[in-house]
């Protein structure tokens, strides 16, 4: 039975670890993922002045803005968007311009001004432009399908090789693009961004709706198509050939390969985040406002507000950030609640081009930290006191979140909260199992000590064990001494083993007697009992209980004497003396090796009335003290004039004949 309750403990206890571990990996290690891009990664130390904290000088974005809005009333016709485009394309030389945008209708109403736009884009041999796929099928699936065959055969990847793995696929459908719109563009690559709970991010980060991953390459249905960020890396660098394994897509040609993992879902890459600025933005923008103020300037051979030699040779991405429906593209990240999604392409771009991304630990090395960091706890938990423990646990604590700090700062993701939540679980446990077993030890000791002491004596012991030490106090008890007659020729006449077994059956039976009259046995001497009624069991009867104790002793060594008779084992006589007055009670000794006892003369008559039953002939004697607090229910017969040894003057004894019980 012991055995199934321990590997019942055992299994509950394992069952509640792992679901905290399960509960704070799922739903709070997220939140620490996101503190510690917010305010490590992307921060810089005051001795490491060449960190990088934000996105790189070579990656600008062109945001239509509330500015933009103001001054170009939204909705405009799309030919304000060429403003923008013949700008970069007359008088900038941009290494890859990215639009962070989808059309996917025609404007009917201004259809000269979408023909405009289409050859305003058609110039272009270094522009990605958006597209949306979708994780539904297609509502009119013959359609949808003539138009995916048309999409993948133009743009799908096919210089990739994957070695020995197949890339999951996600999507069923996607946002189609107007007719004209799809035969001008060259390089469409996704725009999808990947919340948490679509991603799996590594597991870890599956609760939330925080976008923290990129995908390189889409599998779908079977073809491949890049991010627009992805795209962007593929254009700058002439489309080199691409290989994809388990853990990395490589470019052999440009000796350079990008690690990623593989979910169920997607092949995803954290993104590593850059600092942001008071509109949130990490790049360094200019508003689509001045670009096409500037444009109109140029056509007029004016000076520009916005000099184009700035976008040379840069990657520049169109976005939109504006508090306008319909236009106020983005995201929440670890960065911002919302975070312009032309800054997250933008920063995915940086990811990519500059091989910048964060070395995520395994989910086993975490496993294995934790299980590590339990282990400590326990360990510092059992070798130390409390206090000592608290401190050292609060240190430990402290060192791992400063070193999770650090490696976050240098691009490591490693697990944060779990480690310490699973650290403080086993702190709980380990006192939790160290007071149920110091309990369990508590109660064996209780137990034995039992044995040697009164049980009462020991719960005092144990209710005050912080405070123990000499000393005492003074109190009016009753003391009864017990003796029996004539033990040294008896033991003479018997066996070591047999003297033994006698008295272990005579204190046996004695012991439970003394207990019910709410008294003590303080000690055994020998062969004779001394007891303690009044303390620390405090009564107000503790003389009558005395004396009644003391009758009922007398009348179960009548009892022993028949049963040993018949045994064939000799017979004994005792004698009890018994004396109210008082005491000093409490701890007496050394600190290294105290007794719980009573002194002082009231113990000592009590010594002297139960030797003086072998004069008087008697069997329990009692004093005049305590003989005032019997005399109602007690029939006695008065010694008087006793010279007692020790005592200046003569004193009254009495006998005790019979109690009325």
């Amino acid at each position: 039975m012991k055995i199934f309750q321990t590997a019942f403990h055992t299994i509950f206890v394992l069952l509640v670890i792992c679901f905290v571990y399960f509960v704070t990996y799922t739903f709070i290690e997220p939140r620490a993922y996101d503190f510690m891009t917010k305010f490590a990664v992307t921060q810089r130390l005051p001795f490491d002045y060449k960190k990088q904290i934000r996105g790189n000088n070579n990656t600008i974005l062109i945001i239509v803005d509330n500015k933009t809005i103001t001054k170009y009333r939204w909705p405009w016709k799309r030919k304000v968007w060429c403003n923008i485009f013949d700008y970069l394309y007359k008088y900038s030389k941009p290494k890859v311009i990215v639009g962070d945008f989808v059309i996917t209708a025609p404007d009917r109403e201004n259809p000269e001004s979408d023909r405009q736009f289409y050859r305003s884009i058609k110039q272009f041999d270094n522009l990605v432009l958006g597209f949306l796929p979708k994780y539904i099928d297609w509502e009119d699936s013959q359609e949808g399908l003539i138009y995916e065959k048309a999409f993948l055969e133009k743009y799908a990847l096919n210089n990739v090789e994957l070695q020995n793995i197949t890339l999951p696929e996600s999507f069923e459908s996607m946002f189609t693009y107007p007719k004209e719109y799809m035969e001008v563009v060259k390089y469409p690559g996704s725009i999808s961004t990947y919340p948490s709970a679509i991603s799996g991010n590594y597991k870890k980060y599956a609760a939330g709706t925080r976008t923290r991953n990129f995908e390189h390459i889409i599998n779908y249905k079977g073809s491949y198509i890049p991010s627009s960020a992805f795209r962007t890396f593929l254009l700058a660098n002439n489309f080199p050939k691409i290989t994809v394994s388990k853990k990395y897509i490589e470019f052999p040609e440009l000796n350079y390969k990008i690690k990623h993992t593989l979910t169920n879902l997607q092949s995803i890459v954290p993104i590593k985040f850059y600092s942001i600025d008071f509109e949130g933005f990490s790049h360094k923008k200019y508003s689509a406002c001045d670009i096409i103020d500037s444009y109109k300037s140029l056509e007029q051979g004016k000076e520009p507000k916005i000099n184009p030699a700035i976008f040379n040779n840069k990657i520049v991405v169109i976005g939109a950030k504006a508090d306008f429906d319909g236009i106020n593209d983005h995201l929440e990240t670890p960065m911002s609640e919302s975070h312009p999604g032309a800054d997250v392409v933008a920063t995915t771009i940086d990811n990519i081009m500059y091989n910048d991304f964060l070395t995520v630990i395994p989910d086993w090395i975490n496993v294995i930290i934790t299980i590590l960091l339990m282990l400590l706890s326990y360990i510092i938990v059992n070798k130390n006191e409390t206090i000592r423990a608290a401190i050292y646990s609060v240190t430990a604590i402290c060192v791992y979140f400063i070193t999770t700090y650090f490696c976050y700062y240098y691009s490591i993701v490693i697990n944060v909260i779990t480690p310490i939540v699973m650290y403080i679980i086993a702190i709980t446990i380990s006192y939790a199992y160290r007071y149920i077993k110091e309990a369990i030890y508590k109660e064996k000791v209780k137990t034995a000590m039992g044995k040697y002491i009164s049980e009462d004596v020991m719960n005092r012991i144990m209710l005050n064990i912080d405070n123990l030490g000499l000393g005492g106090k003074k109190a009016i008890v009753t003391v009864l001494f017990s003796d029996i007659r004539g033990f040294t020729s008896l033991s003479e006449r018997m066996s070591a083993q047999q003297v033994t077994d006698l008295l272990n059956e005579y204190f046996t039976a004695m012991e439970p007697i003394v207990s019910k009259y709410n008294g003590i046995i303080n000690k055994f001497i020998g062969d004779a009992i001394m007891a303690v009624f009044g303390e620390p069991i405090q009564n107000d009867e503790h003389a009558a209980n005395a004396v009644k104790c003391g009758y009922e002793m007398l009348n179960k060594v009548q009892e022993l004497n028949k049963k040993w008779e018949e045994e064939g084992n000799p017979k004994i006589e005792i004698g009890i003396g018994i004396n109210t007055g008082e005491v000093f009670i409490g701890n007496v000794g050394s600190e290294n090796r105290m007794e719980y006892t009573v002194i002082g003369d009231t113990v000592n008559l009590a010594s002297r009335l139960e030797g003086y039953n072998k004069t008087y002939k008697t069997k329990m004697l009692v004093s005049k003290t305590t003989y005032e607090h019997v005399k109602k229910f007690a029939d006695v017969v008065k010694i008087p004039e006793v010279e007692i040894r020790g005592k200046a003057n003569k004193i009254d004894i009495y006998e005790i004949l019979r109690v009325k019980l």
